[in-house]
């Protein structure tokens, strides 16, 4: 039997990246893994549990995550998050968390090939990202840390602001819709499709 390879669902597209001008930096994580957990957070067997094998609380707050060390936990829903590591060490923690949580009511599968993660930075992130959904992504809420589902260019996706100054986002789509949301950045973060939401105005002459 030959060995499987994984293929990222945009690699045929990062050839094409030299050729462009965009506002922003864009390009696919590679090598990332992605578990998902579910259980209730007034569980406290389960909290409690899940905690140990990760070696952190998970975050119950709405729209936030938590990390330590190369895993960082998303806030997805009440019952729901969403673990991200590095791929080469989500075997094991696959099997960690299913080993513990054995006799706890929870859930834990891994998703690694069912979402793409398009990475976005610069300073001009958050002026593409407001093109494409219907919250302001310039309220100061919106901040490194915050976690948040989205109806982005009419596709389901995720949002995790990662670093600002320059801003980093990480958007999470679902793999059959990576090509289309890709095509839809390379056209709203061309320079010539720029709104200036960020730059220096002109006054108008009155």
């Amino acid at each position: 039997m030959p060995d499987l390879t994984r293929n990222l669902a945009l690699s045929h597209r990062h050839q094409e990246m030299e050729n462009q001008t965009l506002a922003i930096d864009m390009h696919e994580r590679s090598d990332v893994g992605m578990i998902d957990l579910r259980g209730r957070a007034n569980d406290k067997a389960f909290m409690k549990n899940a905690a140990a094998v990760l070696g952190m609380e998970l975050p119950t707050e709405p729209r936030t995550c938590a990390g330590k060390g190369e895993i960082v936990v998303l806030w997805l829903s009440i019952d729901q998050w969403l673990i991200v590591l590095p791929l080469e060490a989500r075997d094991k923690l696959l099997s960690a968390l299913t080993k513990k949580l054995a006799k706890n009511h929870s859930l834990v599968c891994d998703m690694s090939d069912a979402r793409s993660i398009i990475r976005l930075s610069g300073d001009r992130v958050r002026e593409v990202l407001i093109k494409g959904c219907s919250f302001d992504a310039t309220l100061p809420e919106f901040k490194p840390g915050t976690v948040r589902r989205l109806l982005f260019a009419e596709v389901a996706a995720l949002s995790h602001f990662v670093e600002g100054k320059p801003d980093v986002i990480d958007l999470y789509v679902f793999r059959s819709y990576a090509n289309y949301v890709w095509e839809w950045l390379l056209q709203t973060a061309h320079e010539d499709a720029g709104v200036g939401l960020f730059q220096a105005q002109d006054v108008p002459v009155v």
